[in-house]
């Protein structure tokens, strides 16, 4: 958070006429939601240990499929948002049933599973794009990314709304205790009686869910199908999962803390991009942004473990043989 009040006062003063303005936040809150919602789908299989290589593939396949059925299949745009959110939860229940049930490594099984629904993509396209007719999308259907509520664009109470809500499933419920405890020791976990093999099924599919939803929101935004641009915001969305680790809650992939992440990439990007600098420069900030997003979260976590040796340690050294105070 610190970080990124203080890129925010950098651009401010290198760029005092372009980036302090209403019109930088609203750019902000509209472009980045889309980012975010996918960081935060990122997010909850790492918490039990995996990782969900496919939702860059996944928001492609769902952002395609939706336009597919409004356009040319001509579905009620609210039978083709629910019916694809469908499938992205089925999606992401198969990656963790081939995870959990077919021993595969997450980097493989569900890289696997991407490149996989990359192929449908490209086969539902023919390789082209879905362009409405004149008439264009439905009004309400835009109506979903365009719109503002309290004069801020509405995508950004989306991202706030599924915030909180993983905040309080992993913060404030057991399911959330049971799936860091998974994430951090998947042994321990099973000889206390706690269903790794669900639970890790579970997280995949809420990665799903949160995927499909962002497949509609991204065809809401871009009103056409274009079957490569859901790689562009795989690595943006680890990158604001593992960032999100070192904030918050320091060595736990957390919601808030992803959510802080990804205010420090959308603020370092948008003053890269007002300062005028080249296109290479994103992947290149994307890259380093998520080296030294790895090497904290691993430096966190190990410092939380020595904490907690050290605590225990003192405990046991004050505490006679006997167990009396």
């Amino acid at each position: 958070m610190v970080l990124t009040g203080l890129l925010y006062l950098v651009f401010s003063l290198a760029l005092p006429r372009t980036f302090p303005t209403l019109d930088t936040l609203d750019s902000i809150l509209s472009t980045q939601s889309i980012p975010a919602v996918l960081a935060l789908a990122a997010m909850v299989p790492i918490v039990t240990g995996a990782f969900d290589l496919s939702i860059g593939y996944g928001l492609g396949l769902a952002h395609v499929m939706v336009l597919y059925l409004i356009v040319d299949a001509d579905w009620p745009w609210p039978l083709a948002c629910l019916v694809v959110v469908a499938g992205g939860t089925a999606v992401g229940v198969l990656n963790g049933v081939i995870v959990e049930f077919g021993r595969i490594d997450s980097f493989i099984a569900t890289l696997g599973t991407g490149s996989m629904m990359y192929a449908v993509t490209g086969w539902i396209t023919d390789g082209g794009r879905i362009v409405p007719g004149p008439e264009g999308l439905p009004a309400a259907f835009t109506d979903l990314y365009d719109s503002t509520f309290l004069g801020l664009p509405v995508p950004a109470f989306y991202v706030l709304a599924l915030t909180v809500a993983l905040w309080v499933v992993l913060e404030r419920l057991p399911l959330g205790r049971y799936l860091y405890v998974v994430g951090s020791n998947p042994r321990a976990a099973d000889l206390v009686g706690i269903p790794v093999r669900k639970y890790t099924v579970c997280a995949f599919a809420t990665s799903g869910l949160i995927v499909g939803c962002a497949g509609v929101l991204l065809a809401a935004q871009q009103q056409l199908g274009n079957p490569s641009v859901g790689l562009d915001y795989l690595l943006p969305a680890f990158v604001g999962a593992l960032l999100g680790a070192t904030a918050i809650r320091p060595g736990r992939p957390n919601p808030l803390g992803t959510l802080v992440a990804v205010a420090v990439l959308a603020v370092g990007l948008t003053g890269i991009a007002q300062l005028g600098a080249e296109f290479w420069t994103v992947p290149l900030f994307h890259g380093g942004t998520l080296l030294l997003a790895v090497g904290l979260a691993g430096y966190s976590a190990r410092r939380r473990l020595r904490t907690g040796a050290a605590t225990t340690s003192d405990a046991a050294a004050v505490t006679p043989e006997d167990g009396s105070p």
